[in-house]
């Protein structure tokens, strides 16, 4: 069964993906958007998609937002390295748990500011409320976006289940997940650098399942505390840093040879004025670059996707016991210069 997985994994490049993330330099239409990459579960950027909106002009004003949304209160993330829901040690054996951040309500203007003041190993802000954010915690500034991505909620046959916003700054993470929805990702300020793997891959993140922890803020000490949840739950969660340190870097290579040794991992950069397409069940670490204001702002809207025979096919493959570890080492996939050749023009 390993070999075959094994070359499940390349196949699936091979027939259908290829090695790099497809460009598309304007909106496709619905019917093509749906025939090219939704059906076939492909990723893309789409360039020209959201020239119109003014929040492309206004967002990169920290000013303009602190005044729009001056008596908004808005959730505020709060972690100690920017690394909220992620696989993180605790307790005095560093046992791991699933971490989640510290969640307080301020008005908008102090949000953004313990966004733009962060500093990693202290304290990192960042909104990523998610559960239709954008909708109701930032309703004032709703006209500078427009509601849907229109030609994708024609080819979905419905309008978004949730729209987030996220702002955040270059010491913001997001661990490798996935999410069962449609995802059109509008980046509005600086960068987003998406690290992809397809839903085949699930064998190579070594899913486990981690006690769910918190962390708790005191603004008196300037403190956190990490504690796991009473009663205890788990969480299933990825466990594979792609970017570990240059200390740890030969042990995790050992303990996850399935992503270090494999197929890279699909890169690419979405740029302010830009959408990735996300299809449903992908894999996908996430990290960012500010713009001019000094953060970065994207946001996103989720679909829901279809439980059909693609979802009982990806349940299928993920129920198979695989722990094989016999892939070549290959030159890593970090150089910079792999990273710029990921991208192709379409």
């Amino acid at each position: 069964m390993a070999k075959e997985i094994d070359n499940l994994w390349r196949e699936v490049r091979e027939l259908s993906l290829g090695t790099k993330i497809e460009r598309l330099d304007s909106p496709p239409s619905p019917v093509k958007f749906l025939r090219d990459y939704v059906s076939q579960s492909k990723p893309c950027v789409i360039s020209n998609a959201i020239a119109h909106w003014p929040a492309l002009k206004l967002w990169s004003d920290p000013a303009y937002l602190s005044r729009a949304l001056s008596n908004d209160l808005v959730s505020l993330h709060l972690t100690p390295n920017g690394c909220a829901d992620a696989v993180t040690p605790v307790g005095d054996r560093d046992d791991l748990c699933f971490a989640s951040a510290h969640v307080e309500k301020v008005l908008f203007p102090e949000a953004l500011q313990a966004v733009q003041s962060s500093c990693k190993g202290k304290k990192v802000g960042y909104l990523q409320q998610q559960n239709d954010c954008f909708r109701t915690e930032y309703s004032t500034v709703g006209l500078d976006c427009d509601g849907d991505i229109s030609w994708a909620t024609e080819a979905f046959g419905c309008s978004p289940e949730a729209v987030n916003l996220w702002i955040g700054t270059e010491h913001s993470v997001t661990s490798f997940h996935k999410d069962h929805y449609e995802n059109l990702y509008a980046v509005v300020s600086g960068e987003k650098h998406f690290l992809l793997l397809p839903p085949t891959d699930v064998h190579r993140l070594y899913i486990e399942q981690y006690p769910a922890a918190n962390y708790s803020y005191n603004r008196d000490t300037e403190a956190f505390k990490l504690e796991v949840g009473e009663p205890m739950r788990h969480v299933p969660w990825c466990s594979v840093d792609p970017y570990p340190s240059s200390e740890n870097e030969a042990s995790e290579r050992l303990k996850y040879p399935l992503f270090f040794n494999g197929p890279k991992p699909f890169h690419c950069t979405v740029k302010a004025g830009e959408i990735l397409y996300l299809p449903s069940m992908w894999f996908h670490h996430v990290s960012q670059t500010p713009g001019d204001g000094g953060y970065t702002i994207a946001v996103n809207y989720w679909y829901d996707m279809q439980f059909d025979i693609k979802y009982a096919y990806f349940n299928f493959l993920q129920s198979l016991s695989y722990k094989s570890s016999s892939l070549n080492p290959i030159l890593s996939w970090r150089e910079d210069e792999d990273w710029e050749s990921s991208d192709a023009e379409v």
